[in-house]
């Protein structure tokens, strides 16, 4: 999952950033608004994170800019606590959520949570696929209730597989909602991970290659009696 915090103060923007990218999600800080506009005009992402005040461009426009091109981007902004019009500008504007500052770094999280759970059409944290069970809150995953550990970066290219039930991915999606921009990767790198996982699954879930196009998430065929 790959957000973008669109925050011109330093210390909030690196505490908001740094205590999701600990969560395992891909993120990309901009702290211009000009900059993050020309940004969103050709990088997708799953939520954006956006204060009202910047510089460039305050994020009022962006959100508005944003929506008239029909971008349906789950929407976070962050206001200050006095600013009530801000707030009903921006959620008449579109947007999906408001937190105000200051805020606790918790309820910030499950806010993102939330908005990713809806932008990805599911209502729960929770997906159980016979004897296998992950848990996006408790960031647990087990299989026939043995729990298996995962790294964060493993625990979350399973949660963008498992959020896309049915449907093949190929490498360069999942890459776009696994990495942020200060982020190198090789091109087996998704290869290494998607392996990693099928070691550590075994008899859970079946990750299965689509030859030249992806990979999709199945549940473990039932034993022929």
């Amino acid at each position: 999952m790959r957000l973008l915090v669109v925050e011109d103060d330093e210390d909030l923007g690196f505490a908001v950033s740094n205590c999701l990218r600990q969560d395992g999600y891909a993120v990309d800080w901009e702290r211009d608004g000009e900059v993050a506009e020309e940004i969103l005009r050709y990088q997708s992402y799953d939520v954006i994170v956006l204060d009202i005040g910047l510089p460039g461009i305050d994020g009022i426009s962006i959100l508005k800019s944003l929506r008239a091109r029909a971008d349906k981007t789950p929407v976070l902004v962050l206001t200050a606590r006095s600013a009530i019009d801000d707030r009903i500008d921006a959620l008449d504007l579109g947007a999906d959520d408001y937190l105000a500052k200051p805020f606790d770094v918790r309820e910030f999280l499950a806010r993102c949570r939330a908005l990713l759970r809806r932008s990805k059409g599911g209502a729960t944290d929770r997906i159980e696929m016979g004897g296998f069970l992950f848990d996006g809150i408790a960031k647990t995953v087990k299989v026939d209730d043995t729990q298996i550990l995962l790294p964060n970066r493993e625990f979350r290219l399973l949660e963008i597989l498992l959020r896309s039930p049915g449907r093949v991915l190929d490498k360069d999606q999942i890459a776009e909602q696994l990495f942020d921009f200060d982020h190198e990767t090789g091109p087996n790198a998704i290869e290494v991970y998607v392996a990693r996982l099928r070691k550590k699954l075994a008899g859970g879930i079946t990750i299965k290659t689509v030859r030249g196009l992806g990979y999709v998430v199945e549940p473990v065929a039932a034993p022929v009696a």
